[in-house]
């Protein structure tokens, strides 16, 4: 095979890598990069499967393959042929066995070339040329430098011609005494990543250049070797394996046995795989013709190297270490500053993680942390994707239990699907242990007088869940169950939803297991704090509540005489009536089913006999959807006659006075219909009343919902289906994990704010809040196991890894990589994904790795993650099975930047994007016009300070920019909150105003809609204005003691005109709003010297 056939000749017509290989060059497994004279010898079977791959939740018509799928390579040896690049020899062999790239002309002309590294590394060749071979050079010896990505003048001046190019596959050769650019693109990152540091380790090693030296043996660590000597990294490894060799080498002869060697290696590289470790062994053996399978130190370290070497992370370090494959001090401080966001990192600090991870004795003691240390700390907890931060309750808990979002099941007691499934204990105990505070138990009437756990469909139905195999399962040992497990996660209270059909004898037993079983723990009604006309009033904190259980259910109404009364029972079904009798709809989200349902008409509802008793003990009463309906229709008649009183939006007068707390239950697909034409509504109602989306009934398999089309609509309790995993689930346990999976997350501002503006289905920005860039760049992935269904016996997959963004409609989206075609343990992708994030606080990101090339099941794991949550710079994320729980050893490594956030490197260019010329003017918000002159002079003044709040914050990027915004933040930030005080004021007097201005109907809810808008702006932009400050003082800081550490201060300069110890800054009013809590836990990040935060 020639050299241009073994890398995959060839560019699709963008100019982009090809996704797929050609078949010929898919008989082996792709593992790092291919280097040149490495044989083939593994033995491949082709199978044949036609079946289209499983789609992920968003659906992408667009990704669909087309008919007849393709062959299925079936591999029996656990080991790639190709070697994989594990130090500067290998780099330098891979170039010296040249490869195809693409040259970039200033005159917008591209050229491929086949370019080759001399053998004594003295130059560099291109073929074919129009100049003889010695003009077709360039001498090693005349670099300068070489850049990375499209950064020379040729990239960006070439317009639509570069736009193409891929950014992480281009790189630039700075060359001459006039400093001329070569400018190249490779086929690919890693191939980029290849010439960059083989050229970058001969500018900064001139000795190697006319000598050679090939690659050494054992990754650049062969005897003689120039190249394996120059390596400061280098030596520190080969002595560290040497060290560890030497250990189980008890007879001191240099061998060991081959037992010995590959336990060894996998003490040292946890995650690979015995047997891949062994084959490796037999096939030096073979290549050596060696009759004993006793193992040297050489062979040893040859094996090391090349299973143990990550090329992404050697990639890394070598640009970090200026070649020396290490990283001292100075460097780890440089890399966890400017990449990871640790803004007050340390040279102690440093050095404490370098005692940490490195393995080696000589570099623990010189201060220097090697390729080996540096991926056992990219692999730690520290450098995970979710903040450790959230680990732990993070969020405010003394607000109204209203104001959160409460992790919620569904008959989790039942087993398999909601007709034949059994009622089980253990459902009750996984859920509870999932952090869930909100328990839905079934009662129904049981043999001699004792309550069953389980569900009754109803007097005309004979079916229950207690099977006749399996004894039934009293509701006395299920609360027993509860009252065991109830805090053993989560300290705040659990809330018990009651759905009984007892008999009211079997309901006075029902009672008396409740007092006795909770005791002190049930939080009574006689405990309800109540004003003095009787209302109850705003519902309490989860703080207030910790240790409490609060049952939810029917409740006798207060002017009810007796020991029992009649309540009405809602049927616990999609339709109950109401305006959606006789309408079609679907299943949100799942559209492509063709699963239609018609809402049936309200039918009468049934009268239930409820015990005082029982009664009694209820503290939040279960209502229907009427009550929504009710409030919508009372806030209607409010704006038109009378005026506003209630805490959510202006012209929403109070609900009718309850003496108790209410829950609001709907059923999913009227939930879903609301969240769609009335979202505005159901916001302001979810505001002060918790409300509940139930699964349908046509769910009979215990099906879940997507839960993110309810969260978005304020809906606090989505309650899904524990004991069926799936993608629902998953985004379930990404939402609540962000609060230390105590089972309470606060909702988002604006669904919490006295006057906020706020829609479900917006497709445009939120008013106050700020969107948010995010950019993610797969890396790689690492000891994938096999899909759980594959019933391939071979070891090879072709992953590729989805991109799901979840969130309010503007923000939701689906991104994939290539396929990497047969490459199971450590296949790199290097793709950068962007998006645009409306809605921060409710966007949810899902990874998901799927097998391109399946036999039966194509999932291999999943991981969800909440924007919050999210950690800048390169970060390992772990994945997780179907049940969510953690795959051995298996992550994806990814690189993470937003924008606004400390950390995360350079935001890509984006100005090739533009036409030149052509510059798009500063984007200003502005506030509506009400109608009512009073409330529109005094939100006129507003307009100019929010003009000079955004030239602020846009403008603060140099030095002075910074120190011009900390001067004059505060008095900006203070004339637009005495504007949104001035306007508050009118808030009560809206209607009557409205009414003096002859607003009427339409034009009066426009104004209302147009108040409410202001003031969320205002409020918006002060949290924004505030935060920008923070951030100002904070790089200034930076800078301040960077100057002092290098020797730089100076009483002139301006960097240091704010000393280091004034630059600090807290912000007042840290109560709720979420600008607010991130800065504050990014002030608690940089000041944590724990668990690798410095």
């Amino acid at each position: 095979m020639s050299e241009q056939e073994h890398y995959g000749d060839g560019l699709c017509d963008d100019g982009a890598p090809e996704i797929i290989p050609p078949r010929a060059s898919r008989t082996g497994r792709r593992s790092g990069v291919i280097l040149p004279g490495q044989d083939n010898d593994t033995i491949v079977l082709e199978a044949v499967r036609a079946a289209p791959r499983r789609s992920s939740i968003i659906k992408d018509p667009s990704m669909h393959k087309l008919a007849g799928g393709r062959k299925k390579t079936v591999s029996f040896s656990s080991i790639p042929s190709e070697k994989k690049v594990s130090s500067a020899a290998d780099c330098l062999a891979f170039m010296q066995g040249g490869c195809e790239l693409k040259k970039v002309r200033p005159n917008s002309r591209i050229y491929s070339r086949f370019y080759t590294l001399d053998q004594d590394l003295s130059c560099l060749r291109w073929e074919p040329s129009k100049k003889d071979g010695e003009r077709a050079r360039l001498d090693m010896a005349t670099i300068r430098e070489v850049r990375t990505g499209k950064s020379t003048e040729t990239f960006l001046h070439n317009g639509p011609a570069a736009e193409h190019l891929a950014e992480e596959a281009a790189f630039s050769i700075i060359h001459g005494d006039e400093y001329q650019s070569l400018d190249l693109v490779a086929l690919s990152a890693d191939v980029a990543n290849i010439w960059v540091t083989g050229l970058r380790y001969l500018v900064s090693h001139p000795s190697a250049i006319g000598h050679g030296g090939g690659a050494g043996g054992g990754g650049g660590l062969g005897e003689g070797s120039i190249i394996g000597e120059g390596s400061l990294g280098s030596k520190m490894r080969s002595e560290w394996l040497a060290t560890e060799f030497a250990e189980v080498d008890e007879d001191g002869y240099g061998i060991v046995a081959e037992d010995t060697a590959v336990a060894t290696i996998c003490k040292l590289c946890p995650g690979i795989k015995e047997a891949k470790v062994r084959l490796r062994f037999k096939e030096i053996q073979r290549s050596k013709e060696k009759l004993t399978s006793h193992v040297t130190r050489e062979e040893f370290q040859e094996a090391f190297c090349e299973l143990c070497t990550r090329p992404d992370v050697y990639f890394l370090l070598v640009q970090l270490s200026k070649d020396r494959e290490c990283l001292d001090a100075q460097d780890l401080r440089l890399f966890l500053e400017t990449e990871q966001g640790l803004s007050l990192a340390t040279a102690e600090g440093c050095l404490e993680l370098v005692l940490r991870f490195e393995p080696s004795r000589p570099g623990r003691e010189r201060g220097l942390l090697g390729l080996d240390g540096f991926a056992r700390y990219l692999q730690s907890p520290e450098c995970q994707l979710f903040d450790v931060e959230h680990q732990g309750v993070c969020q405010d808990m003394s607000l109204p239990l209203s104001h959160y979002y409460i992790s919620t099941s569904y008959r989790s007691y039942l087993l398999d699907d909601q007709v034949h499934g059994r009622a089980d204990l253990g459902g009750l105990t996984r859920a509870l242990q999932a952090g869930c505070r909100c328990l839905e138990l079934g009662v129904t009437d049981g043999p001699e007088g004792e309550p069953l756990l389980g569900v009754d469909y109803g007097p005309d139905a004979h079916r229950h869940h207690h099977h006749h195999h399996h004894a039934p399962v009293t509701i006395r040992s299920a609360l027993e169950v509860v009252n065991k497990y109830a805090f053993l996660t989560s300290p705040y209270p659990l809330l018990l939803y009651l759905c009984q059909r007892c008999s009211p004898s079997q309901q006075r037993t029902l009672a008396q297991h409740l007092r006795k079983v909770f005791s002190t723990r049930l939080y009574t009604p006689e405990a309800l704090p109540v004003s003095p006309v009787g209302r109850a009033t705003t519902l309490p904190s989860p703080e207030q509540l910790k240790g409490r259980v609060l049952l939810v259910g029917k409740k006798l109404p207060p002017e009810e005489e007796g020991s029992e009364g009649e309540v009405s029972e809602e049927d616990e079904e999609i339709g109950g009536g109401g305006p959606l009798a006789g309408r079609r709809m679907t299943i949100p989200g799942e559209e492509e089913l063709g699963v239609v349902l018609v809402v049936p008409p309200p039918p009468q509802p049934r009268r239930l006999r409820l015990q005082r008793e029982l009664s009694d003990l209820v503290s939040v009463a279960r209502t229907g959807s009427r009550s929504f309906y009710n409030h919508r229709e009372i806030r209607k008649q409010g704006q038109q006659h009378s005026p506003p009183s209630t805490p959510s939006t202006p012209g929403t007068p109070l609900l009718p006075d309850s003496a108790y707390w209410t829950l609001c239950s709907l059923g999913e697909g009227e939930a879903g219909r609301l969240a769609s034409e009335s979202p505005e509504d159901l916001v302001g109602f979810t505001k002060r009343t918790l409300t509940r989306v139930r699964p349908s009934s046509v769910r009979l398999d215990s099906s879940n919902p997507n839960p993110q089309g309810y969260w978005k609509g304020g809906v606090q309790l989505v309650a899904l289906n524990q004991q069926t995993p799936g993608a629902m689930l998953d985004l379930h346990r990404g939402r609540f994990i962000q609060n230390g999976g105590c089972g309470f997350v606060l909702r988002p501002g604006v669904m919490r704010d006295e006057v906020s503006y706020f829609s479900a289905v917006t497709q445009g920005c939120v008013p106050g809040v700020p969107p948010q860039t995010l950019r993610v760049k797969v890396i790689s992935a690492h000891n994938l196991p096999k899909p759980q269904g594959a019933g391939a016996k071979g070891e090879v997959i072709d992953p590729y890894v989805v991109l799901e963004l979840h969130g309010v409609p503007a923000d939701c989206a689906e991104q994939r990589t290539r396929t990497a075609a047969q490459n199971q343990d450590g296949p790199l992708f290097d793709e950068t994904f962007e998006y645009q994030v409306k809605m921060p606080e409710l966007a949810l990101l899902r990874f998901v790795v799927l097998d391109d090339d399946y036999i039966g099941d194509d999932f291999i794991g999943q991981y969800s993650v909440a924007f919050e949550c999210l950690q800048p710079g390169y970060r390992n994320v772990p994945l997780l099975g179907l049940e969510g729980d953690p795959l051995p050893h298996a992550s994806l490594f990814v690189h993470v930047a937003v924008t606004n956030r400390r950390g995360g490197g350079k935001a890509q260019r984006r100005g090739l994007s533009v036409r030149r010329g052509v510059w798009r003017g500063r984007e200003y918000v502005t506030l509506r016009n009400t109608g009512i002159k009073a409330l529109d002079d005094t939100f006129r003044p507003a307009n100019t300070h929010l003009r000079e709040a955004t030239d602020l914050r846009e403008d603060a990027q140099m030095i002075s920019a910074k120190k011009q915004l900390i001067e004059n933040a505060d008095a900006v930030q203070e004339r637009m909150a005495q504007v949104q005080r001035e306007g508050m004021e009118f808030h009560e007097e809206l209607p009557r105003l409205g009414e003096k201005e002859g607003l009427k109907g339409h034009k009066q809810s426009k104004a209302l809609e147009s108040f409410t808008w202001n003031i969320t702006v205002l409020k918006g932009q002060c949290d924004l204005l505030r935060s920008a400050k923070v951030d100002s003082l904070d790089g200034l800081r930076q800078l301040a003691l960077a100057c002092e550490a290098c020797g730089l201060t100076s009483t002139t300069s301006s960097c240091t005109s704010f000393g280091p110890s004034d630059l600090f800054y807290t912000s007042h009013s840290r109560r709720g709003n979420s600008q607010e809590r991130r800065g504050s836990t990014q002030e608690r990040r940089v000041n944590t010297h724990g668990n690798g935060r410095i």
